[in-house]
């Protein structure tokens, strides 16, 4: 797994370049953050390959009984296209850790860096047989993978329409179990005592990181009517600074769309939104006449039953709302059918406190968005942060680090 983590370091530039091709990532955080990033995770599980022990039991009759953590087997990873090179590594790296064999299956769209990574793996010495990577479609590649028999366990990151597709096959087949991280229209509060410009930069961020294809963008945000008003003019001002281009050049900071597909779906959504009476602040069209680049698009004067509140869109689009008091930010903001992430910009720790608490979702980020760390789980933890994104994970959590979920 190192030597496999140094190839992966040694081909960077490649890797990147693959990622942008394939799906319109810029090439620069492909080669300074993404491609990195993944060879980090590989070092971090092959550092936990041999610590992974078993507990002795105390008994309460004269018997002596432990407990094993051993390998589930064969693992399917089902991948998604927007994060083709971290999202293969934060699944592949646990698995080969613990000494299970595996079968990937990256997005239609992506497979060019899966297939790069497979070559890696053996070269890296990885025995043949061990990490597998078979392109193909949904319904036929990933259908197989999560009705397949011989398959011990699928994870999946994807849609939420095709994880309960996912989970209906792992029940009619094996009852292998099934990790699913899906959809998500998280909820950004901005409270009046919040630094304006840098509260405005992480709501930015939140919705056009990668080009608004992340499952934990910020795509709902609720002001406190005290600052909405200088909120709002400082929010535009940078969307309308964003530059939107070719994902080679160092000066963009958001490329295309991954597909036409997608392009035309977000698309739709916006003349949604302005067909159901929301007010366009900025944003929402296409640039230029060849590829699928999109403005960064921020609604106002919506409302909570409009389908670009309610949908997740996955894209550079979000819906900007003005509260008044905490009670109805925290009720709002858990008016949603999602629970991925959610974010608080707060200098009042009861504040941060109160609503991280009462928030419905999976990792809660508090003056910061989109900070990740190898050592907390991802939309398994509240995560506080500072503005400069320092932030420590709850102990207790990192027990899903040290016992990864491919082990029983």
């Amino acid at each position: 797994m190192m030597k496999y983590a140094d190839l992966i370091e040694q081909n960077i530039e490649e890797l990147a370049t693959l990622d942008s091709l394939d799906a319109g990532k810029l090439f620069s955080s492909g080669k300074t953050l993404e491609i990195p990033g993944a060879a980090r995770y590989l070092r971090y599980y092959a550092g936990a390959a041999d610590k992974i022990h078993g507990e002795v039991l105390k008994m309460s009759r004269p018997l002596q009984a432990y407990t094993l953590l051993e390998p589930i087997g064969v693992v399917g990873h089902i991948i998604p296209w927007n994060y083709p090179s971290s999202l293969f590594f934060i699944k592949t790296s646990p698995a080969l850790a613990v000494g299970c064999t595996m079968v990937v299956k990256p997005a239609e769209q992506t497979p060019l860096s899966a297939l790069f990574y497979a070559h890696l793996a053996k070269l890296a010495g990885i025995p043949d047989g061990v990490l597998n990577v078979v392109t193909g479609f949904g319904p036929t590649a990933g259908a197989a993978i999560s009705s397949h028999v011989d398959i011990d366990m699928v994870s999946f990151t994807g849609s939420t329409e095709v994880g309960r597709e996912i989970m209906k096959a792992a029940a009619l087949s094996n009852l292998k179990p099934v990790a699913l991280e899906l959809g998500g229209k998280s909820p950004i509060l901005i409270f009046d005592d919040a630094d304006v410009d840098m509260a405005s930069d992480l709501a930015l961020q939140g919705f056009c990181t990668n080009k608004g294809e992340v499952c934990s963008a910020g795509t709902r945000l609720y002001v406190q009517e005290g600052i909405y008003d200088a909120f709002v003019k400082k929010l535009v001002e940078k969307a309308k600074a964003w530059i939107v281009g070719d994902p080679f050049d160092p000066q963009v900071r958001h490329g295309p769309q991954v597909d036409k597909a997608q392009f035309e779906k977000i698309l739709s959504y916006i003349e949604h939104g302005k067909r159901e009476g929301a007010t366009l602040l900025t944003g929402g069209k296409p640039i230029g006449n060849k590829g699928y680049y999109i403005e960064p698009t921020i609604f106002t004067d919506v409302k909570e039953d409009m389908l670009i509140v309610k949908d997740e869109i996955f894209g550079p689009v979000v819906a900007l709302m003005k509260f008044k008091t905490v009670e109805e930010a925290i009720q709002r903001a858990n008016d949603t059918r999602y629970g991925l992430s959610a974010g608080i910009v707060t200098k009042d720790l009861n504040v941060a406190n109160t609503v991280s608490r009462s928030i419905r979702a999976g990792t809660v980020w508090i003056n910061c968005y989109l900070a990740m760390d190898r050592d907390c789980p991802f939309e398994s933890v509240l995560s506080v942060c500072t503005s400069h994104a320092k932030f420590s994970g709850h102990p207790k959590e990192r027990e899903h680090i040290k016992r990864p979920e491919y082990m029983l």
